[in-house]
């Protein structure tokens, strides 16, 4: 079997790892460098991804596209790579809602090429079973061979576009829904003036949940921006299914509050979160 060339729209912190794990399978991975920035450079440098010139000259090399990117990217990413009139497999593994990913994919098929659904549950695939891709559609199997040697572990939950996606949508909208809870329920302790009664009562008959709560809310910081959008995806998934968006709308309201943390060196005391959550910020402003 000839070796999958694989390209990756874009190498961030989630798409690095997953092209190490092709690497690591076999499969030759590229990257375009027009646009991008140094530390992408360096990313796709240090584990040895083949550089492209244009997204262009991208489409004419690989059999495969993984586009790895922010939520409110993923249509202009699809709709640029269906541009260059591609006719390979693009796979789309953001954390978009089914029915996005479905309007994806037409466009994709509409220039010719063929496609399939992903959702990724974990943190960069660097640790052997703990970073899950989930895939959907008429060539899923193609796409998770590609990564068949780990530690990213890939897995085909059918041929339903939009499936995949649908899969991811349900689990984050637990466990990234629940901490923006976690950041609400104590900012407002916080303001009422009850924050050390409510970490008290948490902690009694030895529960830990107190100091875990306040060491959560500290390490979402560093990805809040990146939350705000999967939450519109969450909200729209939800009103689709005939349920209320609007807890992850509210979710999407906290982590817009608490975004600009992004770029700190480390994590910000729980007082000064405390003061962003409870500042407010301009609200929703996703789909309705």
């Amino acid at each position: 079997m000839s070796i999958q060339k694989i390209g990756f729209l874009h190498p961030g912190a989630m798409g690095i790892s997953l092209a190490a794990t092709a690497i690591n399978t076999g499969c030759e991975a590229y990257w375009v460098s027009e646009g991008r920035s140094s530390s992408t450079r360096e990313r796709s440098e240090k584990y040895g991804l083949k550089e492209t010139e244009s997204l262009q000259k991208m489409c004419g090399i690989c059999d495969i596209l993984i586009s790895v990117c922010p939520p409110s990217a993923a249509m202009a990413v699809a709709e640029k790579v269906a541009g260059c009139s591609y006719q390979g497999i693009y796979a789309d593994v953001n954390a978009i809602s089914p029915d996005q990913t479905k309007q994806i994919g037409q466009i994709i098929t509409q220039s010719g090429a063929r496609y399939v659904d992903g959702g990724i549950i974990g943190l960069p695939a660097w640790k052997k079973n703990s970073t899950y891709l989930y895939l959907s559609g008429p060539d899923a199997q193609i796409v998770a061979d590609c990564f068949s040697e780990g530690p990213l572990v890939a897995e085909v939950i059918g041929e339903e576009i939009g499936k995949a996606s649908a899969l991811k949508m349900c689990f984050a909208a637990n466990t990234k829904g629940t901490i923006a809870l976690q950041c609400a329920v104590t900012a407002a302790a916080e303001k009422l003036g009850v924050r050390k009664e409510l970490e008290k009562q948490w902690a009694k008959n030895g529960s830990d949940y107190a100091e875990k709560t306040l060491e959560t809310i500290q390490k979402v910081t560093a990805k809040a921006w990146r939350f705000t959008g999967e939450m519109e995806e969450i909200a729209s998934t939800f009103e689709s299914a005939g349920l209320p968006g609007g807890f992850h709308k509210a979710a999407y309201d906290i982590y817009e509050r608490i975004a600009g943390f992004k770029d700190s060196e480390s994590f910000p005391p729980v007082e000064e979160i405390l003061k962003a959550l409870l500042r407010g910020s301009s609200g929703f402003s996703g789909r309705e």
